[in-house]
């Protein structure tokens, strides 16, 4: 009887150890003019979206746009993510003059009152990375990694900002009539997908140091194809580069609790609680940084994680 009680015990620790959440290993991410450590706690990136049509509805001109981005900052953002262009499934594409309009001046004004501020461009426009660059930019984050725009691999090389490095499977005006995906296949996707950008960013001379992926979530993959990406994102961690997570008020978290929610909510409402359960199992499972909307929701739920986290790896290494 006792003999059978250790093996149960042994059995049930090695089980334990086998679920242990995914490891997390700490980088030294190298941006233009400083160097942010990554992986000792979740960092959160704050989306400041200068569109009239984002998808959820969070779109705003430049004294609003200004404004959200300094509330950002000042709401313990660690990074502030500056978008001119919708990437909504069917949107039109603009021309990098209408793109840097948009973008520039608010770039221009943050840095101005908050000069410290660590800044990001979500851009796919080289003519928009350089000048954002020159402007103050710290990161280049480009949705299309590095494929929409054939000058942008050069662009970033030489603004020696950093970048991130996404998977994006078509543009945005195919995405609805793509074929679906199996749930097995979304993650080898995005592995040989990210490893033909990073081989073409590392041809460019963009330095490794520079780089963080993000696999892209809502980016060509459809409702329950994005869960199985979240499901196994640890998988990244194969790469060797920082993860970035983007799944902040996506459309396949509202189409999984639209069923047990009141009609006629807004989409930044019913949303909400989805983001940030999404927020949490991306950083169990090896996310480094979380691009969101709300940053104090996402704050508080990246604490949990970490801690979470962090108990976890005192519990498989003592066996308990």
């Amino acid at each position: 009887m006792l003999e059978r009680t250790k093996n149960k015990y042994t059995e049930a620790r090695v089980y334990n150890s086998r679920m242990a959440f995914a490891p997390r290993p700490r980088f030294d991410w190298k941006l233009r003019t400083r160097t942010l450590a990554l992986g000792e706690r979740t960092l959160v990136m704050a989306i400041v979206n200068l569109t009239p049509d984002s998808f959820s509805g969070d779109g705003q001109a430049t004294t609003a746009g200004l404004a959200a981005a300094i509330a950002a900052i000042d709401g313990g953002a660690d990074i502030v993510d500056l978008g001119a262009e919708s990437t909504r499934p069917g949107s039109q594409p603009l021309t990098p003059d209408q793109e840097q309009l948009r973008l520039l001046p608010v770039l221009e004004g943050l840095l101005r009152e908050r000069p410290k501020a660590i800044v990001s461009v979500d851009t796919y426009h080289a003519a928009t990375a350089q000048k954002a660059i020159r402007a103050g930019a710290e990161i280049i984050n480009d949705v299309s990694g590095l494929l929409w725009d054939e000058q942008m691999p050069s662009a970033v090389a030489f603004g020696g900002c950093g970048l991130v490095l996404m998977h994006t499977r078509g543009r945005p005006q195919d995405w609805r009539s793509l074929p679906a995906l199996g749930g097995e296949e979304v993650v080898p996707l995005v592995l040989e997908g990210l490893r033909e950008r990073i081989a073409v960013a590392q041809t460019a001379g963009i330095a490794r140091a520079s780089i963080v992926v993000d696999p892209g979530f809502g980016f060509g993959k459809m409702g329950q194809e994005n869960f199985a990406l979240l499901a196994g994102l640890q998988q990244l961690g194969e790469l060797g580069y920082p993860v970035l997570a983007g799944v902040s008020r996506k459309s396949f978290l509202g189409e999984a609790v639209r069923r047990v929610q009141p009609e006629g909510l807004p989409i930044a409402e019913a949303r909400r609680t989805a983001t940030i359960a999404a927020n949490v199992a991306a950083v169990l499972n090896g996310a480094h940084i979380l691009r969101v909307h709300e940053v104090q929701a996402a704050r508080e739920a990246a604490a949990v994680a970490d801690a979470v986290k962090a108990s976890d790896k005192w519990r498989v290494i003592s066996g308990k």
